[in-house]
């Protein structure tokens, strides 16, 4: 009996025509990127026409020029100026989820607070289509009355954000370019006096790098050198108690109101006066070398009952507790930024259980000539998983002794519009950091599907634990990875990324969505491997809503339709039609694509579970009505999705399904019940269509239901019965009378 083991090479003729395939429309998508012409007009231009200043502010009657130094005009009432207008993207980077930027028009006061903001346009599919015009609406009113002033002492941080169901990652984009370009605005116009802070006019001193004198330990502390923050118990419980929530009683930190809480130190050691002086030559000598050009460093001393690093750096190799901020600028820091100091150089230093330091990328947008502060985040657990957070700063302001005035400037560059790439970085580290136990979950997850993969053998064993095992695993993908979290794929993200690479390519906007990111980089690698069956087939939430109604409709009795072969051949076609189209088109027009992509109904099902209008639900509801007849129906026939990663599938290095030779001739049992019928009559497994479901596993070694199994079990039945029936005789003949064992005996 031959068997037919997994693991074979594919094709290498259809490899070539993918190639080839692939190769055109590289050359068609790189044409695009040639024709795009780069904008060097301000983006407010195009906009003031479009939203008249009466419309805009109340009271105002016209724009007013131009400025010159920044993209901002005045808006005017008569001759009085109530304030000022200009585009986010002209200051930062706003560029979304689809690829492309969102404009944000916003009017500022001359008080330093926002006057008005406005989204004007926009690539954004789910706020395009998913998201009603009246939460949008309602969202950038609420930035009325915003104080940028407190912004920037805050680091941005200074308010709270309402976020849209659905819409995470447009939201939190569009909080962060209102904010950070309105902090560069005031900077610029000096609103509330924020000019004389951190940017004003550009740098006025550098740091003394040929002062090398050293001081000791009373002196550094007294000129502030070294800056300290100091937090006892009893002040911690009162900050937390007065919180007024009532669950942090429960939990007061031990210990007398005057111990010691927190005992915290800092200082700019990159100066070489400071580094010397607290380090030692040695110690100063390494810090020089493991430093780029550019790069700044920082000392951190504590002591007392909290830790300033905690242990999750351990776990995550970020330091949650703690971030530098200046600014609009905030740096994190991770574990390869960090070393540790055995003890202080310079005299009469106290000893601390904590001594570290840590570098700051020259990237940052740093300026160790400027204020910054450390900003602490102390913790109260309230709950088994939960708990609550304050923050407490440590400010620093280096003395001028270690610092070099410069020469004043002719002309000063006021607002700095190219690179805010750490800032972006920081928003979407920002969103990873609040995903942890998310992000933790969906890994369990795919280790686990991994794991069922490599092991379908020992997996498919059981055929009834098995299936409950898929069934669960289905029902965590739609109620975890669809309705909590609205981690659908979509074809929009292709278009996206598509988009992206005509553009100008970058990972923040796909970094935004930690889920999503995790999830396409899944299905980057299991193509490879499977094909597109991992997705498809465990971790699309509305091929799990699809497949668990259907198991309810079979279980209520509802007739279940299976399509003769030949139309079905000729139905399954249909998707990747649907999807060369949306190619199409999305290389003409990308908000046109997105809005035929509502063939999916992916977002109205899942990510705003039905709450839309009746058009949208009514063709949702249908996909799902016909599944309940015939399984998957949409994923066989039209999801444009499943086609776009089937064509990548193909490509995938190994067969891993094992078949007999009797499989198709004359066996039919897998093909029969192969639910989206991706066995052909002939035995073989269409990969294209495959969802990895490993029911024709379980069929293969299933004893009462594969006829090859069935026939090597009454094989061995018959070879069994024939060796006791020979050893019944044997045994016979060695009790005759007349035997030779007899005789001899």
């Amino acid at each position: 009996m031959g068997v037919t083991m997994g693991m074979k090479l594919t094709n290498s003729s259809q490899f070539s025509k993918l190639i080839r395939l692939f190769a055109i429309l590289h050359i068609a998508i790189l044409g695009f990127i040639s024709a795009a012409q780069a904008q060097t007009a301000p983006v407010l231009e195009r906009f003031l026409g479009e939203l008249p200043a009466s419309e805009f502010v109340e009271g105002a009657t016209a724009y007013g020029a131009m400025l010159e130094n920044i993209p901002a005009v005045p808006i005017l009432n008569g001759h009085e100026t109530l304030g000022h207008a200009f585009i986010t993207s002209d200051f930062v980077s706003t560029t979304g989820y689809s690829g492309k930027p969102i404009h944000v028009m916003v009017a500022i006061g001359p008080d330093g607070k926002l006057l008005r903001a406005e989204l004007v346009k926009h690539s954004e599919p789910i706020v395009l289509i998913g998201i009603p015009d009246r939460k949008i609406r309602a969202l950038t009113a609420s930035y009325s009355g915003l104080d940028i002033i407190a912004e920037a002492a805050a680091g941005g941080s200074g308010h709270d954000l309402d976020i849209i169901s659905g819409a995470t990652v447009t939201i939190m984009i569009i909080d962060d370019s209102i904010v950070r370009s309105s902090i560069k605005v005031a900077r610029a116009l000096g609103l509330g006096g924020l000019a004389s802070n951190t940017e004003g006019a550009g740098p006025t001193h550098v740091l003394n790098m040929d002062e090398n004198s050293t001081s000791d330990w009373s002196t550094m502390s007294g000129d502030g050198t070294v800056r300290r923050m100091t937090l006892d118990i009893g002040q911690i419980n009162s900050a937390f108690e007065a919180t007024g929530d009532p669950r942090v009683l429960k939990h007061i930190e031990p210990g007398e109101d005057g111990d010691i809480y927190i005992d915290m130190y800092a200082a700019l050691v990159s100066a070489p006066s400071i580094g010397r002086s607290l380090m030692g030559e040695a110690e100063y000598g390494n810090l020089v070398e493991w430093l780029e050009d550019g790069e700044q460093a920082i000392l951190l001393a504590g002591r007392g009952a909290f830790s300033y690093k905690g242990s999750g750096y351990v776990r995550g190799g970020i330091f949650d507790r703690i971030q530098l901020i200046q600014g609009d600028i905030s740096v994190r820091f991770h574990d390869r930024q960090q070393r540790r100091l055995g003890e202080l150089a310079a005299s009469g230093s106290p000893s601390f259980t904590e001594l570290d330091i840590f570098k700051i990328p020259a990237d940052a947008g740093f300026d160790p000539t400027k204020p910054w502060r450390i900003q602490l985040l102390a913790q109260r657990v309230i709950g088994p998983v939960e708990k609550t957070f304050l923050t407490f700063d440590l400010g620093y302001n280096i003395p001028e002794k270690y610092l070099t005035p410069l020469a004043p400037q002719t002309s000063a560059v006021v607002v700095e519009t190219a690179d805010d790439k750490s800032a972006r970085a920081a928003l979407w580290q920002r969103i990873w950091n609040s995903k942890k136990v998310e992000i933790g979950i969906l890994i369990a997850m795919l280790t686990v599907l991994t794991g069922v993969f490599f092991f379908q053998k020992q997996a498919t064993r059981n055929a009834r634990k098995f299936y409950w095992f898929r069934m669960g695993f289905l029902l965590l993908t739609l109620v975890f990875l669809g309705w909590h979290q609205n981690a659908q794929l979509s074809v929009v993200n292709l278009m996206a990324l598509g988009a992206s690479l005509t553009s100008g390519f970058s990972w923040d906007a796909f970094l935004m969505d930690p889920l999503v990111f995790i999830l396409w980089t899944s299905v980057a690698v299991t193509l490879l491997f499977w094909g597109r069956g991992g997705f498809c087939g465990w971790l699309c939430p509305f091929g799990a809503l699809q497949e668990i109604s259907n198991q309810i409709a079979r279980f209520l009795k509802f007739p279940q339709w299976t399509l003769p072969w030949g139309l079905h051949e000729r139905l399954w076609p249909i998707k990747y039609m649907i999807f060369l189209g949306l190619f199409g088109l999305s290389l003409v027009s990308i908000p046109i694509a997105e809005q035929f992509a509502e063939i999916e109904p992916f977002k109205t099902s899942i990510i705003l579970k039905f709450a839309r209008s009746w058009p949208y639900v009514l063709f949702a509801a249908a996909m799902l009505g016909a599944g309940l007849f015939i399984e998957r129906f949409y994923c066989r026939y039209l999801c444009p999705l499943g086609a776009a990663l089937a064509i990548p599938g193909r490509m995938r290095m190994f067969d891993w399904l094992k078949r007999y030779k009797e499989c198709g001739n004359p066996c039919q049992t897998c093909a029969h019940e192969c639910f989206v019928q991706a066995i052909h009559p002939t035995g073989e497994i269409n990969p294209n269509e495959c969802l990895s479901c490993l029911h024709c596993q379980v069929l293969y070694q299933d004893n009462t239901k594969c006829p090859v199994c069935i026939k090597s079990l009454k094989r061995r039945a018959k070879v069994a019965d024939s060796s006791a029936q020979l050893s019944e005789v044997m045994a016979r003949q060695t009790n005759h009378p007349n035997s030779i064992q007899k005789k001899e005996s």
